[in-house]
């Protein structure tokens, strides 16, 4: 967008004087847009023209209760002929995997403080995940003055014998995201690898990125490019087929039996994402166990959502955490119904944390599979980055475990690891879970050759890169070994957390490695995003709406090992000036208005990590823990 506004400016004296974040805000106000292009000599003729050829009248469309859709869409935006839960959404304290409230009209919303907190730290894990719930009124009728059309969420459809009009359609569709600021800006960022935190725009300026998922910098890892760079020269850039068909390299399977081996599992299985691993995984279990139930955590990521929707199998969607409303809905079901309880370990926007121990044995009790996304958690947690399955020793109660080699190992792709302690038979109608006893060794992989057998994500696609696969390894293997990349992220963690809690700048309380500043309004949050950035280069990305629930926006830090003080101290400095600029709510405002999302709401949250776990490592003196009480 930069480059193109220089060349602009030669031409378009309006444009010349605006910002980049002043035009940016034009897109979310269409009333405001429309009027500056009037005034403009040039658009104005383009707009009354264009208005002679579109010559739409106004039309109204009958209004609908909505489901909102975003990287989370939600259960009840793919619901199914037997789905048995209501319509009205939970949401949790800041769901990165939070699905936004489908309510019917007349339902008024509710404030996410006024409701208990679900999921209280059992004893055995001994740290604490937070959750709220809300749920939110349809939006407020469109109003397109370009089209000169009202619309609402219903999808745009002409009068019968009128031709679609394909650019009257993505404009209302478009515009309901500006209206309901939902819109995704996709900024230019290019990290420098030699200068790792540090990235430069499309304009060439360097920015300190401070919301990458890199979580521990093993992109830019001298090992993994030297590991990538010779198999590049020794079997070129591409796999050369999907896997059954010359793309199935010794690399690959190494690979596997790497990851299977981290997971204590006995089989993995490699995908081309992690969100492609979920999908087929589940899509294709739930589809192939005659009458499979699935139970889904709210606040799941859109990739497993995906995958249930797919399998066309019955799920109960239960509050986020909340163990009782799980075991509630398992206990509607004999042993003999195949089930699947599908979560995830971390869930990132709010860096809440899942009770993997508890859901563990509610699974035994009520002999169903576990299905757990580590993706934000592998490489990051345990003594050999197994995730928090790892660091709480539990492992081996997990029958499937999914994670990604982007994110913390630094590249790119999804996986699978199972310990299936089950039998499966298969008939003509599919396959039978009989029991959960333990089985031979041949029975435990069966599960993972069921889904390399069945499943379209798998077999229909091309394989990732042989170098791709050489940087993987080479990433999993040195975080099984090393400490001082996960310590060094948990110490500048730990160390921020306490600087803003010092402060009183609103993060949202959790126990790991995500560091959620609420801001609670959309069109702020955006605003402090491109402030930090054209004013203190500093890269935080603004999180809206549907992906966290309306009044919860943030900005959602993620401290690396690369971020040291001498980077800390400005984005310190730079976010308490524009708190007290603007005029910000802090954590005692917050606590004045009934709290939010877990602010303000004198929530204590032990910390996954302390510093006495990582002290040693670093050789320094162990750091204090984080002041959570005040959160």
């Amino acid at each position: 967008m930069e480059a193109l506004l220089q060349a602009a400016t030669k031409t378009c004296p309006f444009l010349k004087q605006a910002s980049v974040s002043t035009l940016r805000s034009f897109t979310t106000s269409p009333n405001s847009l429309f009027k500056t292009a009037q005034s403009c000599p040039v658009m104005a003729r383009a707009i009354a023209v264009q208005a002679n050829l579109n010559n739409m009248a106004t039309a109204s469309v009958p209004r609908c209760p909505v489901s909102h859709h975003g990287n989370r869409p939600s259960h009840q935006s793919i619901t199914h002929h037997n789905n048995t839960h209501n319509s009205k959404r939970f949401f949790t304290t800041s769901p990165s995997r939070s699905h936004a409230a489908a309510v019917p009209e007349g339902v008024s919303s509710v404030n996410s403080a006024s409701l208990p907190p679900h999921g209280l730290p059992t004893a055995k894990t001994n740290f604490s995940y937070a959750d709220n719930t809300a749920t939110t009124s349809p939006p407020l009728p469109r109003h397109n003055p370009a089209m000169n059309v009202k619309v609402d969420a219903a999808t745009y459809a002409p009068p019968k014998g009128e031709a679609f009009d394909y650019d009257a359609f993505y404009e209302q569709e478009l515009n309901k995201k500006h209206q309901d600021k939902s819109y995704r800006y996709f900024n230019n960022i290019n990290r420098l690898a030699q200068k790792y935190p540090r990235a430069h725009t499309g304009t060439g300026k360097e920015v300190t990125v401070w919301c990458s998922n890199d979580y521990l910098g093993m992109s830019k890892h001298p090992q993994v490019i030297e590991s990538m760079k010779q198999t590049l020269d020794k079997y070129g850039a591409g796999a050369g087929g999907t896997r059954n068909i010359a793309g199935n390299a010794q690399l690959h399977l190494s690979l596997e039996q790497e990851l299977a081996s981290l997971h204590k599992q006995e089989a993995a299985l490699v995908f081309s994402s992690c969100f492609v691993a979920n999908d087929a995984t589940l899509s294709t279990l739930a589809s192939k166990m005659p009458g499979c139930v699935i139970f889904s955590d709210a606040s799941n990521h859109a990739s497993m959502i995906q995958g249930i929707r797919h399998s066309n199998a019955k799920k109960h969607v239960f509050r986020h955490n909340d163990l009782a409303h799980l075991e509630s809905l398992l206990a509607q079901y004999d042993t003999s119904v195949p089930k699947i309880i599908a979560f995830e370990s971390v869930y990132s926007m709010s860096g809440s944390v899942g009770p993997i121990t508890a859901i563990c044995d509610l699974a035994k009790k009520y002999n169903a599979l576990t299905f757990l996304d580590e993706v934000h958690a592998v490489g990051m947690y345990g003594n050999s980055g197994g995730g928090v399955a790892d660091l709480i020793n539990v492992m081996p109660d997990v029958d499937i475990i999914t994670g990604t080699l982007g994110k913390a190992f630094g590249v790119v792709g999804g996986y699978i690891g199972m310990l299936v302690t089950a039998s499966f038979f298969f008939t003509n109608e599919g396959f039978y879970l009989s029991s959960v006893l333990p089985v031979s060794l041949a029975g435990k992989a069966a599960l993972v050759d069921v889904v390399r057998s069945y499943a379209p994500g798998f077999i229909f696609t091309t394989s990732l890169p042989p170098a791709i696969v050489a940087g993987s390894l080479t990433a999993i293997r040195h975080l099984r070994s090393s400490q001082m990349e996960r310590a060094l992220q948990q110490h500048h963690t730990l160390e921020l957390k306490n600087r803003l809690a010092d402060l009183g700048i609103p993060v949202v309380p959790n126990p790991s490695h995500i560091i959620p500043v609420l801001v609670g309004d959309a069109e702020v949050s955006k605003q402090v995003s491109d402030e930090l950035l054209a004013k203190y280069d500093i890269y935080v990305q603004s999180i809206n709406f549907p992906t966290v629930a309306v009044g919860e926006e943030r900005l959602r830090i993620t401290p690396t090992p690369g971020h040291k003080a001498e980077l800390m101290e400005p984005l310190i400095d730079a976010l308490t000036t524009i708190w007290r600029e603007r005029g910000l709510r802090m954590n005692k405002d917050w606590e004045a208005a009934g709290g939010k999302a877990g602010v303000g709401c004198g929530i204590e949250v032990a910390q996954m990590v302390t510093p006495e776990s990582y002290a040693d490592v670093l050789g320094m003196p162990q750091a204090r823990i984080p002041i959570a009480a005040t959160a």
